[in-house]
């Protein structure tokens, strides 16, 4: 076989199309409407000749790696083995000459893919998602976005360790690598608009610095729902800036006098905000650029202080604010989605350039299922959010073997059932529902370790070995 040939014939026989064709299917993205024509094949073997050039003809292609990461991450059982195995049954479905059962080929070729190409695909994915959906989805014809951060461990190898150190509260040898994951997610349709990650130690690394480095997903116009920590003055000059509008809570440190600024109603009033001393962090061109003082809206609503820059109460009543900073818990939901649902809170990738793909790997796949909810909501003349995430995923692992394997005809027929199917799986109607932060299982009573897992089976080792010596002398 000539290995320098294009991969548009590589892949153990399977051709350019037929790859793109198998891919596009899983996710339902196989129709003529704007909501199942997000990744279209033109778009999608662009995006991988850009971010992952250059490479050669073999089994495991671009296209088929990022195919069985995929299904990797989404199904239940997250092993590579579990991928090779299931690239090898798919393979024999097809009549192709079956690939080694040895995990080596493919985990080379993960390491291969270009480090951008997952996230390109991601947010590629999520800005045609938010552009295609329905306008009634939107707030008053205006896209909201929920910002948030969550964290992640990995595994304890020596180069996560050095990019991603643990908390300094552990000891050496006892902790895990741990990532920080700031993303912007549209409350409307759910799905991921980007996300930047980092240590959680060292300058520059807390969640106000990581939003800085997402500014450019947002548009003069959109709308901002964070919580309290990104309720600084510069966050919030930089915001107004650019014509993005936000509701947050009042960040802790700052007192509300109602009896200061204008009035507006009871507990509720636009005030004056004045520019704070400079921070070591910013430069002294940045600071001069900060205007010196802001015009911000306050107001009561229960036991929270709002702020926000939607000053007109004509326009937005202070019971609609109260009913807008509640949608801020969606995010919530979809990062437990991501972690929980999804599996992604403990990594498995033991390189940093791993684990990035990792990542990137698991929000391409979430804003897939979305899109995929996205077409069953509009089927169903729904809100996504009514619909189940956890659902639209049980389906979608279902039929992906039979995607993959139907006819084009036949793959049509099969996303028709696939969407009305999730169209169905609706979510109860729960208002003002609570929960305590707390959990009712207990966890089990095993010991913490003390000391580094090789000190502890080197003292067994040698206990063992005294105590064979005394009945074998």
């Amino acid at each position: 076989m000539d290995t320098t040939k294009s991969s548009s014939t590589s892949g153990g026989g399977k051709s350019l199309p037929s790859q793109i064709k198998q891919l596009l299917s899983q996710f339902a993205q196989t129709g003529a409407n704007a909501l199942s024509a997000l990744l279209d094949c033109e778009t999608l073997k662009s995006l991988v000749e850009q971010h992952s050039p250059h490479q050669r003809n073999r089994c495991y292609t671009p296209l088929v790696t990022v195919g069985l990461f995929l299904q990797q991450v989404l199904g239940a059982d997250h092993s590579c083995q579990n991928a090779v195995a299931n690239n090898i049954n798919l393979r024999v479905a097809q009549d192709l000459r079956e690939t080694s059962p040895d995990t080596g080929a493919y985990c080379k070729a993960r390491a291969r893919l270009g480090a951008t190409l997952l996230p390109a695909l991601g947010n590629a994915v999520a800005q045609r998602l938010c552009k295609a959906q329905i306008n009634d989805w939107r707030w008053r014809g205006r896209d909201i976005f929920l910002v948030d951060g969550t964290t992640v461990d990995m595994p304890d190898s020596e180069a996560n360790q050095a990019t991603y150190p643990q908390n300094t509260q552990q000891k050496t040898g006892l902790g895990f690598p741990v990532m920080r994951i700031v993303g912007l997610i549209s409350l409307s349709c759910g799905v991921v608009l980007d996300w930047v990650q980092g240590a959680c130690i060292g300058k520059l690394t807390g969640e106000t610095a990581m939003l800085r480095e997402l500014d450019k997903a947002l548009q003069s116009g959109n709308i901002l729902l964070m919580d309290r920590c990104y309720a600084g003055y510069f966050c919030v000059a930089r915001l107004m800036a650019r014509g993005i509008d936000f509701v947050s809570r009042q960040h802790q440190r700052r007192k509300t006098d109602f009896r200061r600024g204008k009035r507006l109603g009871k507990r509720d009033h636009v005030v004056t905000w004045c520019r704070p001393a400079q921070p070591k962090w910013m430069t002294d061109q940045e600071y001069e650029a900060t205007p010196e003082s802001l015009q911000v809206r306050e107001t009561r609503s229960g036991e929270w202080i709002l702020i926000t820059s939607l000053s007109d109460v004509k326009a937005v009543s202070a019971r609609e604010l109260n009913e807008l900073y509640t949608w801020r818990w969606h995010i919530e939901l979809d990062i437990r989605a991501v972690k929980t649902m999804m599996q992604m809170e403990h990594l498995r990738c033991k390189t940093p350039e791993m684990v990035v793909k990792e990542v990137g790997a698991h929000f391409l796949a979430y804003n897939l299922v979305r899109s995929t909810m996205a077409q069953a909501a509009c089927r169903a003349n729904r809100p996504p959010r009514t619909l189940s995430f956890t659902a639209a995923m049980q389906h979608m692992r279902a039929f992906g073997q039979q995607l993959c394997l139907a006819t084009s005809e036949r793959v049509i027929y099969l996303c028709d059932v696939l969407i009305r199917a999730i169209a169905k799986m609706k979510l109860p109607y729960r208002p003002g529902r609570v929960e305590p932060r707390a959990v009712k299982r207990r966890p089990k009573p095993h010991a913490l370790l003390t000391q580094p897992r090789a000190v502890l089976k080197a003292q067994l080792q040698a206990q063992r070995d005294v105590n064979m010596a005394g009945v074998f002398p």
